[in-house]
């Protein structure tokens, strides 16, 4: 890590972001079990697995088209647990308050949380509460821990993707991202564009009963899909082509992309998952995430390739191929 400093895009989902963990954290706790840099920890427990999470939510602003950081931070941890195959039972909250801050508001995002938790059947059992000085933090931070349970016979990881399986994500990408920023009223700009924050435990636990072949999934949060297929094919022996012309996307999301200059692949998404599955059964997968209410977009938007190894290409509308890298950093701070 070349930096002395800690800045803004060690924590945005790219390439700095990565070095950080790779050679200060990793380097620190390393454990087999940590190694695997999952969305959550994978922990054997005899006839079953523990899958156990946690994440920390500081997004400006707090409410915003689609949601809020309390609605934000247990649909995170659901979907950290969910994607590695566990059904999520237990979330923990914790709260660092800054002094000042208005209950009103505090209860408006309790009550958030308390909706997502009870629709999506998991309890909040546990918590803590802490309240610095006015100054000392920008509002109100949250972090959430998920525990949920695995069923051994679900096999999920980078081992099992081979040449030829097909990448699939459930919807539109880059919502969550402009959601947020165009919140902020920086520009200036009205737009329909809401956060696609959303649990996807119900689409994907779906999935997992029916089809055997899916052989990995990941939600493309932090860096967008960009930064999450880096993190598929990083040290491995393939490589990933997706095409432009598949991928979803509305169209106000892609104009508004064109005006600010941003790549929308990497844009934060926060109801998205990508999934890599056996060629085989792509289609009738696709079909099936279509029935659920988070999947009606679904689309295969690429495939594993043999070379080059540890690469992510896109074919482009106009047929040219180019390199898609992981970010250095984020194109705008605090998204998640």
């Amino acid at each position: 890590m070349k930096e002395n400093k800690i800045i803004l895009s060690h924590g945005s989902g790219g390439k700095l972001m990565h070095s950080l963990i790779e050679e200060i954290f990793l380097k620190s706790f390393k454990n087999d079990i940590l190694n695997k840099l999952y969305d959550s920890a994978v922990i054997d427990f005899g006839e079953f697995e523990i899958c156990f999470t946690t994440d920390s939510y500081t997004v400006n602003p707090i409410f915003f088209p689609g949601g809020d950081i309390g609605k934000l931070s247990i649909c995170g941890t659901i979907n950290d647990l969910s994607v590695c195959g566990a059904l999520p039972l237990y979330i923990s909250a914790s709260f660092i308050i800054e002094e000042g801050f208005d209950v009103i508001t505090l209860e408006k995002i309790v009550k958030s949380m308390r909706e997502i938790a009870i629709k999506s059947k998991v309890k909040i059992v546990t918590g803590d509460t802490k309240v610095v000085e006015k100054g000392k933090a920008d509002g109100i931070f949250i972090n959430t821990t998920g525990i949920g349970i695995k069923d051994k016979k679900i096999n999920l990881g980078f081992e099992y993707i081979k040449e030829g399986d097909k990448i699939i994500i459930n919807g539109d990408i880059g919502e969550h991202g402009l959601a947020v920023l165009l919140s902020r009223n920086e520009f200036n700009i009205k737009t329909s564009i809401k956060s696609d924050c959303a649990p996807l435990h119900t689409l994907i636990g779906a999935i997992l009963k029916e089809f055997k072949g899916i052989k990995f999934m990941r939600d493309p949060t932090r860096g967008g899909i960009a930064s999450s297929l880096n993190e598929i094919v990083k040290n491995r022996n393939y490589g990933i082509l997706i095409y432009e012309r598949e991928i979803p996307i509305k169209k106000n999301v892609l104009s508004m992309c064109e005006i600010l200059g941003f790549d929308p692949l990497n844009i934060a998404n926060e109801g998205k998952v990508i999934i890599i599955c056996d060629k085989i059964e792509s289609k009738k997968l696709i079909e099936k995430i279509r029935k659920n209410k988070y999947g009606k977009k679904a689309k295969i938007i690429g495939e594993i390739i043999k070379e080059p190894k540890g690469k992510v290409l896109m074919e482009t509308i106009t047929g040219s191929v180019r390199i898609i890298d992981m970010p250095i950093g984020e194109q705008f701070p605090r998204i998640c």
